[in-house]
C-alpha cells in the first residue's frame, strides 16, 4: 500500500459526498489509504477585533460521524483516517497536498452562493496545492458541442505543444492505465493563424491549415511517446484540432471518466501561483471530474 494518502475534503454538502465516493474509488485504484478531512470554520476567528478564548469543542464532529456511517459499508478493505481541523478551509485545504498523492473536493461546499459553478475552496486548492487536485462537478452540467468520443471509458488530457508539461502527461497516462481507459490527447492550435506586422506590412502565416495541424500532431506524438514506452497496451488517440483549447476540452468532457489539465508554473515576474485561463474555464464548465496537476519541477 502506498504511504501517501488520497485526501477527501468533507462537509455536509451533497457535493462533498460525491467527491468522497470518487475518492474512495481513487484510493482503491492506488492501493492507498483514504484520509477524510473536515475543516471547521468559525466566523469569530476571522475577525481581527474579536478575542477568542480557546477553540471550539473538539470532542465530536457530526460531519465526520456521518461520513463514518457512510463508509462503514462503502470503504470495506480500505484504511481510512478521519481528521478534524479548525481554521479557514481556503488556507488549510491546499496545505494538505504537501503529504498527499491526491486531494479530492466537490465543486462547491455548503457555504457560498447557490449559483456558483466552483467554490472558493476548490479554486484555492486547485491553484495552490502541491499535489494533483480533483474537483468533482455537480451532475447535469450541459455540454452543447460534443467531440466524437468513441466507445469505452476515456481520460482526456490537454496538451499545449508550445509549452508541454511532463507531470500533466504522466498523470493522465497513469490514470488511463489504472482505469483500463483510452487516453484522448487534445492538442489545440489557433486557426485562422494570425498575421504579424513587420516593416513593410503584414506577414502571412507560413503554410496552410493542413501543415499546421500535421506539425501540431507530430509535436504531440513526440511529447507523448516517452510516457507510453512502458505501457504498450494503452490506447492513446491524439486529436489536433483548430480552436480554443478550453472549449475543446469542455466539449470532450461529455461522458469522460476524467479531464486532466495542467497548472501554470511560477514565473520570475509573476511569482504568485496561477492556474491559467484554460484550466480555470475547464474547472467551471467541464461535465466530468477535473484533475488539476501542478507543473513538474524545473531542472
Amino acid at each position: 500500500m502506498s504511504a501517501a494518502p488520497v485526501i477527501a475534503a468533507a462537509d455536509e454538502s451533497d457535493d462533498s459526498l460525491r467527491a468522497l465516493d470518487w475518492a474512495v474509488q481513487a484510493a482503491r485504484q492506488r492501493d492507498a489509504p483514504l484520509r477524510v478531512v473536515h475543516v471547521r470554520q468559525y466566523a469569530a476567528w476571522g475577525q481581527p477585533d474579536v478575542l477568542v478564548a480557546g477553540g471550539p469543542d473538539a470532542g465530536g464532529d457530526p460531519v465526520l460521524d456521518a461520513v463514518r456511517d457512510r463508509l462503514s459499508t462503502g470503504a470495506v478493505g480500505l484504511t481510512v483516517e478521519y481528521v478534524a481541523l479548525e481554521g479557514a478551509p481556503g488556507a488549510l485545504l491546499p496545505e494538505l497536498g504537501a503529504d498527499a498523492q491526491l486531494l479530492v473536493l466537490g465543486s462547491r461546499g455548503r457555504g457560498g452562493f447557490a449559483g456558483l459553478l466552483l467554490g472558493s475552496n476548490g479554486m484555492a486548492a486547485a491553484r495552490d496545492a502541491a499535489c494533483p487536485v480533483v474537483v468533482v462537478p455537480r451532475p447535469g452540467r450541459e455540454v452543447h458541442e460534443e467531440l466524437s468520443a468513441g466507445p469505452g471509458p476515456r481520460v482526456v488530457v490537454g496538451l499545449d505543444v508550445d509549452s508541454p508539461d511532463d507531470a500533466t502527461l504522466a498523470f493522465a497516462v497513469a490514470e488511463a492505465a489504472r482505469r483500463g481507459a483510452r487516453l484522448q490527447v487534445l492538442a489545440a492550435y489557433p486557426w485562422p493563424a494570425q498575421s504579424w506586422f513587420a516593416a513593410g506590412g503584414l506577414v502571412p502565416p507560413a503554410g496552410g491549415q493542413d501543415e499546421v495541424e500535421q506539425e501540431t500532431r507530430t509535436l504531440a506524438e513526440g511529447f507523448l511517446a516517452p510516457h507510453l514506452e512502458d505501457r504498450p497496451d494503452l490506447r492513446a488517440d491524439i486529436l489536433a484540432l483548430p480552436g480554443d483549447a478550453a472549449g475543446l476540452l469542455v466539449s470532450a468532457s461529455k461522458d469522460a471518466a476524467l479531464v486532466v489539465v495542467g497548472r501554470h508554473r511560477r514565473r520570475l515576474l509573476a511569482p504568485a501561483r496561477m492556474m491559467g485561463s484554460v484550466t480555470h474555464a475547464v474547472l467551471l464548465h467541464a461535465a466530468a471530474p477535473i484533475a488539476v496537476v501542478p507543473p513538474a519541477p524545473q531542472e
